[in-house]
């Protein structure tokens, strides 16, 4: 083992402090020759940062930014991952353009027997659960106490629980909700929003500050009872582009000669420059220039108390690979991001930092694990109360097969047990991959940007992210047995999509093994786009998308007992939204979903996905909740 410094120069400038411990990697996985150039880390390099800057924010409540601004450039170059920003010519909104041109559907597969033998191809006779609490979020329809927004496709749909709250993030906005309970009488009420989730580094200085991208996440940490908010740079951040400047009191004025932001006081004196103009946006059809140096950046939010509009402590980390498409998870010993560095390398890395650090405000320091050749990543994530013991490995996750290389069938599943040292980072790594054998299965739609799900009077099908496990993947400790729940979209016999799932159980070993499986394609329609958890009693739920012709995308949730017959789900579906309208302007329908369970009761399951309304021209989104009646609340 060798370790060695990043080289100089914009690195140093910009302040960031980067440590490349470099290990023995497989030749196979060694697969990239831009990876061998000198100063470009290595795959199964283990990356240290420092933030670059860090502090307690006011409460989020007196941070009243207008979500009017245009979303503006959110990405540039690598494609843009599986979330491309805007150009700065576009609209606001994104569906005044014109449609895109419709590709031919996505021919239907050949399967195995072992793959359609799992197949659960009727729904469960048990009653559906019950739908408990029911309002749209963000998007077409939203109204808040910072007004109305709309939003670009694909959504970005993340949601998080707390006590008393809903958090809700889609691409660039932010808000917050009331739950019923010790504090609020209804559930729904929009208390904060829309506003951009840049907000949420409002007078933290920087690039957090300046940009407002898109796949943001919100996770709600419930062995803290803290929240989490994490938003990735998409673009280059080059040297003394935004340099940093002291967080003021906006109460205060400003100094003399610095120039005051909105809802700040000026000092007398002479004033402050004004910034440059922007620059031109282009020719509509071209894209804007590309920056070929610096770095990009992940910012995090850390909320001091349980109050998602209280004060938080905010972190900037830049990171030398592209932050596309993050997915958080909460574990004992830190936040564990993975994410990709673009669509057009197999090439992903899942980052670390330091949670019992930022718990408290501290400098912390993030790690992060260089993987080649693997699928997108998911690192466990703790549902309820019960934790595993301290210094126990995370397990992260990926479907087998490679979209890029147009294979769309595998029978695996395969993890990595990885390992933090925040002591000793040469410590720090990911043992695997190790094959789980599954049911073979075949992408649903052969994967991402592709053209399947059919609709009612158009020809324009819908993408299903067909390629990934989707978030989250859900670590569930229940007396005598360690859990982990995953879902991913499917081809199935019937000519639609299902929802494959799985329940893996941890050995003495702590290796996960597979526990139960089985593909959800009731009746022949599409179900696709699942996020999977588990409530305390082991009971299983999962949302999803739900269409194909006669039936308009909507929102469906379905579940099962923790005592039923393995491999099933036994509740008849529940129907959250149902869609009246077709999406024409794009193939584009999500990114992701979230299922969130409520730490109130360790019983009710939350979900969020997209629909449209009759006359919609653009998506909005239908928050949920749903709860098994064997689960009792209190106990």
């Amino acid at each position: 083992m060798s370790i060695r410094r990043a080289r100089p120069g914009i690195l140093a400038v910009l302040g960031l402090s980067i440590v490349v411990l470099a290990f023995s990697i497989p030749p196979a996985m060694q697969s990239r020759a831009d990876q061998k150039r000198e100063g470009v880390p290595l795959p199964g390099a283990v990356l240290v940062h420092t933030a670059v800057k860090h502090d307690l924010s006011p409460p989020l409540a007196s941070q009243r930014a207008s979500p009017d601004e245009p979303a503006g450039l959110e990405c540039e170059g690598l494609a843009c991952g599986t979330s491309p920003g805007a150009s700065p010519g576009d609209s606001v909104t994104g569906q005044e353009k014109p449609p895109e041109p419709i590709p031919p559907p996505t021919p239907a597969p050949t399967l195995s027997a072992a793959g359609i033998a799992v197949e659960q191809t009727s729904q469960g006779q048990r009653p559906a659960a019950p739908v408990l609490d029911s309002f749209d979020g963000l998007g077409a329809g939203f109204e808040g106490p910072q007004g109305t927004t709309s939003f670009r496709n694909p959504s970005d749909n993340s949601l998080a629980v707390g006590p008393d709250h809903i958090v809700q993030t889609v691409n660039t906005r932010l808000a917050v909700y009331s739950k019923k309970g010790k504090k609020y009488s209804k559930t729904g009420t929009v208390l904060y929003g829309a506003v951009a989730t840049k907000a949420v580094w409002a007078g933290f200085g920087g690039v957090c500050e300046a940009r407002n991208n898109g796949d943001a996440v919100v996770r709600y940490d419930q062995l803290a009872g803290r929240w989490l908010i994490v938003m990735p740079i998409f673009s280059r951040i080059a040297p003394g582009e935004f340099l940093e400047t002291p967080s003021v009191d906006r109460s205060e004025p400003v100094p003399p000669g610095q120039l005051a932001k909105s809802g700040q006081k000026a000092s007398a004196g002479p004033a402050a420059a004004p910034p440059p103009n922007p620059p031109q946006p282009p020719t509509p059809g071209q894209r804007p220039p590309q920056a070929k140096e610096g770095v990009w950046g992940m910012c995090y939010a850390v909320s001091t108390g349980s109050d998602p509009l209280g004060t938080y402590y905010r972190y900037a980390f830049e990171r030398t690979l592209f932050p596309d498409y993050p997915r958080p998870a909460v574990w004992t010993d830190g936040y564990y991001v993975p994410s990709s560095t673009g669509d057009d390398v197999i090439q992903k890395h899942t980052c670390i930092v330091d949670r019992a650090k930022m718990l408290l405000g501290q400098p912390a320091t993030e790690q992060c694990i260089i993987i080649d050749g693997v699928n997108f990543l998911n690192n466990a994530d703790i549902d309820g109360q019960k934790a595993p013991s301290a210094r126990t490995p995370n397990i992260m996750m990926a479907a087998g097969g490679t979209q890029l290389k147009n294979v769309f069938d595998d029978d695996g599943i395969f993890y990595w047990k990885v390992h933090v040292d925040w002591n000793n980072p040469a410590n720090t790594k990911a043992d695997g991959p190790v094959k789980i054998k599954v049911a073979p299965y075949h992408y649903l739609c052969n994967g991402q940007l592709s053209s399947c799900v059919p609709q009612p009077n158009t020809d324009r099908r819908l993408d299903v992210q067909g390629d990934k496990i989707m978030q989250r993947l859900v670590y569930r400790k229940i007396a005598g047995h360690e859990s982990i729940v995953a879902a991913h979209s499917v081809a199935t016999q019937g000519g639609g999509g299902g929802v494959r799932w799985y329940e893996f159980r941890l050995n003495k070993k702590r290796d996960p093994e597979l526990y139960q499986q089985g593909t959800y394609a009731p009746e022949g329609f599409y179900r696709w786009m699942p996020s999977i958890t588990m409530d305390k009693q082991g009971d299983v739920g999962v949302g999803y998308s739900f269409g194909g012709t006669p039936n308009f995308a909507g929102l469906r949730f379905a579940a099962r007992r923790a005592s039923d017959t393995r491999g099933r789900l036994t509740l008849h579906e529940s129907v959250l939204a149902t869609g009246e309208a077709s999406q024409t302007n794009t193939l584009r329908w999500e990114d992701y979903t979230t299922t969130a369970m409520d730490p109130s009761d360790d019983c009710t399951f939350w979900y969020v996905g997209d629909y449209l309304k009759a006359g919609d021209t653009g998506y909005r989104t239908r928050i949920g909740s749903f709860r098994l009646p064997n689960c009792k609340v209190g106990r």
